[in-house]
């Protein structure tokens, strides 16, 4: 009875704990963020992202840092084309760099050809 209890308490304990851990704060909508966008290679189709999914040139996700996995945001060029993206993996972005989208995404901000285009990233929700 008593190792029952133990494990019980346990187990509350470390549900508790991933709970408080997973609970990220979720960012404020219209928070803005300007750098610049590069695009998934081929190389990464069928990869695992940070959220478990496979990466699939044709979903409308993207690569960030920090923004909690499920964010939704708007990623804007300066000449106007625009996407409304899904946060599914992280990046390891540098040199101003400051999200990574996914192939069908880059079609749509026309910047197959540039590789790497500024951009203003906004928290949609």
């Amino acid at each position: 009875m008593a190792a029952a209890a133990v494990a019980a308490a346990i187990g509350l304990g470390v549900v508790l704990g991933c709970a408080s851990a997973s609970g990220a704060r979720r960012p404020a909508v219209g928070r803005i963020q300007d750098g610049e966008a590069s695009y998934y290679g081929r190389k990464f189709v069928g990869r695992r992202t940070a959220s478990g999914e496979r990466y699939d040139p044709k979903l409308m996700t993207a690569a960030h840092k920090t923004l909690p996995l499920g964010t939704r945001i708007r990623v804007t060029r300066p000449t106007g084309q625009s996407v409304v993206l899904r946060v599914n993996d992280r990046c390891g972005c540098t040199h101003g760099r400051i999200v990574d989208v996914s192939e069908v995404a880059a079609r749509k901000l026309d910047m197959l050809r540039a590789g790497v285009v500024d951009v203003r990233i906004e928290v949609v929700r």
